[in-house]
């Protein structure tokens, strides 16, 4: 049996009470926010629900096996959000349920850690932005991308190479994500699920927003599967001061691809090029049934305890939730995404360009 042991939160005073966190939703992402959140110090699970009742049980079994108390399984949403024990939630659910549920979390006065994308329109989004500013919580979507270590030195490192000219992102799945690991496929697309880490990230590196966008995609391959999203979608994407750049994410590569995730993010300044290639990470292991590259940079348990970007994340967020400082990724920066997103889509569908208005001022 493996043991855990809590990392460190220096913080927080010994004497603070705990934050009381409710997980809302209890798959891959919901699991492993409760793994990283049980480890911090001063953080409490102390609820749980999902619109699958047995896994949420589950999941609270889990966490009571590590030796913490079993989390309150409730019914839905609002149930738990009506949960005095709860101070903070995080929404793990499909794509499309994210703006809804924001809303009625931020009415109900709770911190908001929601996985990526923020919403699936911009209608959504403005009333979640909204909603989260009018009750002064502490709310962030969490793109992970930006707590890894090459990604956050890339940004210091960009600021000498003049100005960002153009950027370059893929984001490619194997067939395993959307046939298997998703039950919910149909109701999304390779771009909200891949490419929306990819705009924050670039345009968090270029320090811009994306004003005009042209998008194509492809479709037959998961359609033959009995799943109706494209097979592939390619952004070309115009930022405010003229730099370019192209987001690609497929999900049809083969399940005998080494990694189930192909990533890499290139950036040409004017005086200089960034180039992130994240397949490797470092390790390479072969046996008798191929060659794989097991990735670590995002999550991984180091001597029982959550290590890598997606816990740094998450521990960024708690820290904010105790002392009311504001995200590194804001809710406006978030809405963002959601809007290039969205007007790619509808240029899929019109095979037109497709301009972004935007909020006034720029948003980190």
């Amino acid at each position: 049996m493996q043991t855990h042991t809590t990392a460190p939160d220096r913080g927080r005073p010994d004497d603070d009470p705990p934050l009381r966190i409710g997980i809302v939703g209890a798959g891959i992402m919901g699991q492993g926010n409760a793994l990283a959140m049980s480890q911090q110090r001063g953080v409490e699970i102390t609820a749980v629900t999902s619109a699958t009742a047995n896994h949420a049980d589950a999941l609270a079994d889990e966490i009571a096996g590590r030796g913490r108390r079993r989390p309150v399984v409730h019914a839905d949403l609002d149930q738990l959000l009506a949960d005095q024990q709860v101070d903070a939630v995080v929404l793990t659910t499909p794509d499309d349920l994210h703006g809804p549920m924001m809303v009625a979390a931020a009415r109900a006065d709770k911190h908001i850690l929601v996985e990526k994308p923020f919403t699936t329109s911009v209608a959504e989004a403005d009333r979640a932005v909204a909603a989260i500013r009018e009750a002064g919580v502490v709310a962030m979507c969490l793109f992970n991308h930006r707590w890894v270590p090459a990604y956050a030195q890339a940004k210091e490192l960009s600021a000498g190479l003049g100005a960002p000219a153009v950027g370059y992102a893929r984001k490619n799945d194997t067939l395993y994500v959307p046939t298997e690991m998703l039950s919910w496929a149909h109701r999304t697309t390779c771009a909200w699920f891949l490419s929306s880490h990819d705009i924050d990230l670039m345009s968090w590196l270029i320090d811009d927003q994306v004003i005009r966008v042209f998008a194509t995609a492809r479709t037959g391959k998961l359609q033959s599967l009995g799943i109706d999203t494209p097979d592939a979608i390619q952004i070309q994407a115009e930022y405010s001061r003229g730099a370019v750049a192209t987001f690609e994410s497929a999900w049809i590569y083969p399940n005998t691809f080494p990694t189930m995730v192909d990533s890499y993010v290139t950036l040409t300044c004017a005086d200089g090029v960034i180039q992130l290639d994240r397949q490797t990470e470092n390790v390479v292991v072969a046996d008798p049934s191929g060659v794989r590259y097991p990735r670590n940079l995002l999550q991984r348990v180091v001597h029982g305890v959550p290590a890598g970007a997606y816990a740094d994340a998450i521990a960024h967020f708690l820290r904010c939730c105790r002392t009311g400082e504001q995200p590194l990724i804001s809710v406006e920066s978030s809405r963002s995404v959601t809007a290039v997103l969205e007007a790619a889509h509808h240029s899929i569908s019109t095979r037109q360009p497709v301009d972004i208005p935007h909020p006034t001022g720029r948003v980190r």
